[in-house]
């Protein structure tokens, strides 16, 4: 699978704003509180119990805005940020490794397709170019700043810098702020390919967003993020300060020894037991970094191998299997059930162990990824670096509440039902509840498009609902009454949806003057009866949220419908339909050989015993005995 590692920069920007932003203090900042997107209420992890009744209070007014997370599938979280007057979308990843947020510009000389159309800034009033100085790097033109991003997995993006209106949202309390960012002109790597516009930096940085927002005095010099659960997603981003857990567990941050969030760790234990390390290893070349724009973690190659062999001789029961994509050497297990919720009581504890003794336990969702060909199968999502430094991706901090307290140069743990964080937050304008829209029967979900956010849940649940079947019907309002060709339109979908063009069914469709009513079914891949719950939750969401981007020529679509359907229980016959078959074609088979048998030996018994006919026999006088 691909390796989304949006870490460690290598060439770093060549711009310095001293006295560019206008810095102030506000006793009363504001923390601005950034949901991730929610999922339903029966997401019954082993985390939610001891925080029954318990809340995380809040030290300030706060704002609020959606994120959307595809941690394993897309490697990465995204949030909504609007820039320019009027606002242009872009869904951004969250990336405390990046310094500077950026965008696709509109005259983008080497950008890949991605989620929303580029920024074009001649469409914005309040755009204004980053006039070149000598503090900057300047293009071509010597007239406006540039800058320049590489990373550790060749990935790269450059382009110019511009100021302009950002905006979070309708829920968010906090006004749109003016700020810097790049429009960029050149993406190569993963940058080009993924899904996602850009980046949003929350590293430490003038160019960040967390710096600017800070330096204008609106908010404080902290946020926090929070990522759900293994297939579960959801979760929370606070911009701001919020009032720390007692039980959170914080550790040292040196902001001196590099530009990354780094931590102060020292051991790491599995099943009760320190691997045999020197507890250095863990401090080389930048230490320990905590980044949320990398997926997995990575550990120097003798941690690593310490670690692998560590959790293998724990479930030394399990069959160790290849993993999904021949490309890596995956260490993965089958025969854990495919019940995440009991995966404790097959895999060990972990725990980091910081410099004062402070013990912070990882759960086997922190260190695990499910198999995506082989039910019940787990891969370690930890892999060996390839340099000294330790590196802790989003999969370390599932279901976990990290506080950055830049002001204070600490970073807190605290295990959380992510979730479901709004309500420990207490926010009375936090989205309402998602209803539980299945209970394990067989039937089936309606969903109207403007009520969907909130009647369809936003992730399904393992255990509850093994989805079988995606319907939608959508309305196109083409230029002319010509009818669409429905072949091309479906590999649109298919592309749209990341599927085979094989799963994607035109089942009817009507039409009246040049609006077409489509009716389509999404179906599993020919070797699955089901889809995996991450691949549901990823076509529900791009359906629901209008992500697809179909071809011009079919002119704009609107999704009147969307159902949903669990995978239907198959009745005896069906279940047996194969067997019965062979069975009636092994006993035809035994029969005509019996009976073949049975007449070659009637033949040739006639063979062996020859009758003569009566009327060929010879006439002979009847004699009575004669008398002695």
């Amino acid at each position: 699978m691909a390796r989304q590692t949006l870490v460690l920069l290598i060439s770093s920007i060549v711009f310095n704003l001293c006295g560019l932003f206008a810095s102030g203090s506000d006793d009363h900042s504001r923390p601005m509180i950034l949901p991730l997107y929610l999922s339903s209420p029966n997401a019954n992890w082993h985390h939610r119990q001891i925080f029954d009744g318990r809340r995380l209070q809040r030290s300030e007014p706060n704002s609020h805005m959606r994120l959307y997370d595809d941690l394993l599938a897309n490697g990465y979280y995204t949030t909504r940020l609007w820039i320019g007057t009027p606002p242009q979308q872009f869904a951004l990843i969250v990336d405390t490794g990046s310094t500077v947020t950026y965008v696709p510009c509109f005259d983008c000389e080497q950008c890949g397709r991605h989620q929303d159309p580029r920024f074009q800034p001649d469409l914005s009033s309040t755009y204004q170019p980053v006039k070149c100085d000598i503090n900057c790097n300047c293009d071509k033109k010597e007239a406006q700043c540039t800058y320049e991003r590489r990373y550790a997995e060749m990935s790269s993006s450059s382009g110019v810098l511009g100021e302009d209106v950002l905006s979070f949202g309708n829920e968010s309390e906090l006004v749109p702020q003016r700020a810097v960012f790049g429009c960029e002109n050149i993406e190569t790597g993963d940058l080009y390919s993924q899904r996602a516009d850009g980046i949003m930096g929350l590293g430490r940085g003038r160019l960040s967003v967390m710096d600017q927002l800070v330096d204008k005095g609106v908010i404080s010099d902290s946020f926090s993020l929070c990522y759900g659960g293994m297939g579960v997603g959801g979760g929370a981003m606070v911009l701001g300060s919020i009032k720390s857990p007692p039980d959170m567990v914080f550790t040292h941050s040196d902001p001196f020894r590099s530009p990354y969030y780094n931590i102060e760790l020292k051991e790491i234990h599995v099943a009760g037991k320190p691997l045999k390390l020197n507890s250095k290893i863990f401090d080389g070349k930048h230490g320990t970094v905590l980044d949320s724009g990398t997926t997995y973690a990575y550990l120097p190659k003798d941690a690593f191998h310490a670690f692998k062999d560590a959790v293998t001789r724990k479930v030394n029961f399990l069959k160790q299997i290849h993993g999904p994509d021949p490309n890596y050497q995956d260490i993965c297990f089958s025969g854990a059930g495919r019940d995440v919720t009991q995966l404790s009581k097959v895999f060990p504890q972990v725990d980091m162990v910081f410099t004062k003794g402070q013990k912070f336990s990882l759960s086997p969702e922190n260190y695990l990824f499910p198999h995506t060909k082989v039910s019940g199968a787990y891969c370690l999502g930890i892999f060996a670096n390839g340099d000294s430094t330790t590196l802790l991706g989003g999969i370390v901090t599932r279901n976990t509440l990290v506080t950055y307290d830049r002001a204070n140069d600490k970073i807190g743990f605290w295990k959380t039902n992510c979730s479901e964080l709004w309500k420990r937050l207490n926010y009375s304008n936090a989205p309402p509840p998602v209803p539980s829209a299945f209970d394990g029967r067989n039937t089936s979900v309606e969903i109207s498009p403007s009520i969907a956010p909130s009647g369809l849940p936003d992730t399904v649940i393992p255990g509850v609902l093994q989805v079988g079947l995606i319907s939608f019907d959508m309305m196109l309002s083409i230029n002319n009454t010509i009818k669409p060709n429905f072949t091309e339109l479906a590999e649109s979908i298919a592309h749209e949806l990341e599927l085979n063009i094989s799963q994607v069914r035109l089942m009817n469709y009507t039409h009246t003057g040049n609006n077409f009513v489509i009716r389509w079914a999404i179906v599993p891949a020919e070797s699955a009866n089901c889809f995996s719950n991450t691949k549901a939750t990823g076509i529900i969401r791009r359906l629901k949220e209008h992500q697809m981007h179909i071809p011009q020529k079919f002119g704009s679509y609107q999704l009147v419908k969307l159902k949903v359907e669990p995978q239907m229980k198959r009745s005896w016959w069906k279940q047996h339909y194969w067997a019965v078959v062979v069975a009636v074609i092994v006993t035809s088979v035994l029969g005509l050989l019996a009976l073949g048998t049975w007449l070659v030996w009637k033949y040739r018994l006639q063979d062996i015993v020859s009758y003569e006919p009566v009327a060929a026999r010879a006439i002979v006088p009847e004699q009575e005995l004669q008398p002695l």
